[in-house]
C-alpha cells in the first residue's frame, strides 16, 4: 500500500514538473516577434516615358511634283476639202471607227460626167498619136505634128488624174482609228473648205505636257518614267518622256515637257488637268526621320534625341518632307535614338524612360 502511494506521488512529481517546463518554454517562443517581414523596396528613378527609334540611313528619291495637262495621242476635226453637197451621213456620234472608215460621202455626180467626158477625150487623143508615131517611123509625118499629139494626150490624162483625186476627196474618210465625237452637219447640208464635219480622238494613249523650272531642265531626259494622279481617279498612272521644248519660255523659266502614257481602257479623257510626280534625284545614305518627332520653332526645327536618361534637344536643318517622314540634312547622326513621342511634357535634360525603341 506505501509503495502504491509512493509511485503515485512520484508520477505526479513528473506531471508537475513537465507541465512547468512546457510553460517555460511556451512562454519563450510566444515572446519573439512572429510577424511576416516585407521585401524592402528600393526606390525606383522617376522618369518621363517616351518611346524611342534609332535614327538609320537609307535611300532617299528627291522627288517634285508638277501639274500637266493630258492630251489625245492624236486628235483632229474633219473637214471637206471641196465646196460640195452632203448626200450621205456615215459618221456615228460617239462610236470607234478604223482607218479608213467611210464618214461623210459629198455629191460628186458632174465630177462623174466630167471623167467620163475626159475619158473619152483621151481614147482620141490616144488613136491620133499613135496614128503620128506609125507615119513619123515611115517618114510620112513630121516629128512637130507627132509632138503636139503627144503633148495632147499628156494633157489629158493628167486631166484625168486631177480630177479622180477630186472625186476620191468626196468621200471623207477616217485618217486613223479612233472615237467620234458630235456630228455638226447632216444630209443636204452644203459644205465649204474649213467647215468642221465632225471630231476624231484616238485615246488609245495620252500625251502629258508640264513644265519644270530651269534648274532641273537637264535633269529629266527622254524615257525617263514619271507617274500621275487626276481628280476623277485615285489610280496611280504610268507614263514616259518622250520629247521636250528646244527652248525655255522666256516668261516662265521653264521647260515644256511631254511624256506619253497607255490608256487602253480609256478611263481618262483629254482636257483633264494631271498632278505628276517627278523623280530627280536619288541619295543613298538619307536619315530619315517621322513628321512627328518635329518641334517647329521660330528659328526652325529641333527634336529632342535620348542621351543617358536624359532629352536633349537638338536643332536640326531639314530636306524633303513628305506625309510621313522628312530628311534630316544636319544636326543629327546615324545612330541616335529619337525620341518620338510625350515631346509636350519634355524640357532640355528632363529625365526620360523608354518605354520602347524601334
Amino acid at each position: 500500500m506505501k509503495r502504491t502511494i509512493q509511485s503515485a506521488k512520484i508520477v505526479s512529481g513528473l506531471i508537475i514538473a513537465g507541465l512547468i517546463t512546457g510553460s517555460v518554454l511556451l512562454k519563450a517562443y510566444s515572446s519573439k516577434d512572429t510577424t511576416p517581414q516585407k521585401p524592402e523596396i528600393k526606390p525606383q528613378s522617376q522618369g518621363i516615358p517616351v518611346d524611342g527609334q534609332i535614327i538609320t540611313s537609307g535611300a532617299l528619291n528627291e522627288e517634285m511634283v508638277v501639274s500637266g495637262t493630258l492630251m489625245a495621242y492624236q486628235q483632229v476635226s474633219i473637214m471637206s476639202e471641196l465646196n460640195r453637197k452632203v448626200i450621205a451621213v456615215h459618221a456615228a456620234e460617239g462610236k470607234f471607227v478604223n482607218t479608213g472608215a467611210l464618214l461623210f460621202k459629198l455629191d460628186d455626180a458632174d465630177l462623174l460626167a466630167e471623167l467620163e467626158q475626159l475619158k473619152q477625150q483621151e481614147k482620141f487623143v490616144l488613136l491620133n498619136e499613135s496614128r503620128l508615131k506609125d507615119l513619123v517611123d515611115r517618114e510620112a509625118a513630121v516629128q512637130q505634128d507627132y509632138d503636139q499629139a503627144f503633148t495632147n494626150l499628156k494633157v489629158v490624162q493628167s486631166k484625168i488624174q486631177q480630177l479622180k483625186v477630186n472625186i476620191a476627196k468626196t468621200s471623207i474618210r477616217a485618217p486613223f482609228s479612233g472615237h467620234l465625237g458630235i456630228v455638226n452637219v447632216y444630209t443636204g447640208a452644203y459644205v465649204s473648205p474649213g467647215t468642221p464635219l465632225v471630231q476624231l480622238t484616238d485615246n488609245s494613249k495620252l500625251k502629258i505636257d508640264f513644265a519644270v523650272p530651269e534648274k532641273h531642265a537637264y535633269t529629266l531626259k527622254n524615257g525617263d518614267p514619271v507617274q500621275y494622279q487626276v481628280e476623277s481617279n485615285e489610280k496611280i498612272q504610268s507614263a514616259r518622256i518622250i520629247a521636250h521644248e528646244s527652248a525655255l519660255d522666256p516668261k516662265t523659266r521653264t521647260l515644256l515637257i511631254r511624256a506619253v502614257g497607255d490608256n487602253a481602257s480609256h478611263e481618262l479623257l483629254p482636257g483633264q488637268s494631271a498632278r505628276l510626280t517627278l523623280r530627280l534625284n536619288t541619295t543613298g545614305n538619307a536619315l530619315m526621320i517621322p513628321n512627328q518627332a518635329l518641334i517647329p520653332s521660330s528659328d526652325g526645327y529641333s527634336v529632342f534625341v535620348a542621351n543617358a536618361g536624359k532629352a536633349s534637344l537638338k536643332s536640326i536643318q531639314i530636306g524633303q518632307r513628305n506625309a510621313a517622314t522628312v530628311n534630316v540634312v544636319s544636326g543629327l547622326a546615324k545612330g541616335d535614338t529619337l525620341i518620338t513621342s510625350n515631346m509636350l511634357r519634355l524640357s532640355p535634360d528632363a529625365q526620360i524612360q523608354l518605354v520602347s525603341v524601334k
